[in-house]
């Protein structure tokens, strides 16, 4: 939601439209040298068919300081795959696909699911963690960033505000999430933000 609601132990930093790309990105190449960053894409195929990811890939090419790409790829044939291996080749960071569908990691799922844990269905969730575990077994990332891939504001100040708080080792910031305006006239998930939040907020006064 676009607006100043405080949640009291989460900071929300507003855009106030005064933010300096160059000088921002500059700070992220400096910290990223001691707290190297990974930006993660949960993607499924049909999005690389999509305007907004081709703006995404070409904005990326900007983003000096991203020291890994990971796209983590789902409802994706062999086929596709393969394509999706060409389409994020013009990326200058080190970029890794991981075909959710491939045979390789579904036996990684099939091995977590035997030993008795679950993985949960197929889909983003699922993509995102294997993704992060493939981030975390390096051991070589210090800040993983996270956005989606339907993004049709994209620009490169949007993921350098994102990675900022959490590279900055000035700051204490362990976790941060962007988000953006999308004015509707339907809820989008915000019933526990808008309604149940309030709520009871308004019970526990009563």
């Amino acid at each position: 939601m676009a607006d100043f609601h405080q949640t009291g132990v989460v900071a929300t930093l507003h855009n106030f439209g005064t933010m300096d790309l160059e000088r921002l990105e500059g700070e992220l190449a400096w910290y990223s040298k001691e707290r190297p960053i990974a930006l993660i894409l949960p993607s499924l195929f049909s999005e690389l068919q999509g305007e907004a990811l081709k703006k995404i890939v070409e904005d990326l090419k900007g983003a000096k300081y991203i020291r890994e790409v990971v796209v983590t790829l789902g409802d994706a044939s062999e086929e596709d795959f393969r394509y999706a291996k060409n389409f994020f080749s013009v990326l200058p960071q080190r970029t890794m696909i991981i075909w959710n569908d491939g045979e390789r990691i579904q036996e990684i799922y099939r091995a977590v699911e035997e030993a008795g844990l679950t993985t949960g269905e197929a889909g983003k969730g699922r993509s995102v963690w294997i993704a992060w575990g493939y981030v975390l077994s390096q051991h070589q990332i210090e800040v993983i960033a996270l956005h989606d891939c339907d993004i049709v504001t994209y620009d490169r100040l949007l993921l350098a505000r994102l990675c900022y708080p959490a590279a900055n080792p000035n700051f204490d910031y362990e976790y941060c999430k962007g988000y953006y305006s999308r004015v509707t006239d339907r809820l989008h998930g915000r019933v526990t933000r808008l309604l149940v939040t309030p709520l009871i907020r308004a019970l526990e006064k009563i």
